[in-house]
């Protein structure tokens, strides 16, 4: 919250992670506005010539669910069996 406070949307801390994979499971408290940050880390993983490394789901309570926790579960699969780490999902 105090990241938020300060003005700050993450998108540093997106940005730096990039190229690698990451998945955020969204809340009940993470509003769309919130994922304009997300849209950042998907134009720096393309300006590194890397398409589908950014996942997120949302659910209407704050707590996770067999459902958001598969979809996390499913996420991790794809790019830790993935044998090609050069560009794991490939161009559009």
């Amino acid at each position: 919250r105090q990241l938020v406070a300060d003005g700050r949307d993450l998108h540093e801390l997106h940005a730096l992670i990039a190229p690698r994979p990451f998945f955020v499971s969204g809340g009940s408290e993470d509003r769309p506005s919130r994922w304009i940050a997300l849209n950042h880390a998907v134009t720096v993983n393309r300006l590194l010539g890397f398409y589908a490394r950014v996942g997120m789901s949302n659910r209407p309570d704050h707590e996770p669910t067999p459902e958001s926790n598969a979809l996390v579960c499913a996420f991790f699969e794809h790019f830790l069996n993935d044998t090609d780490l050069t560009n794991a999902a490939g161009r559009p």
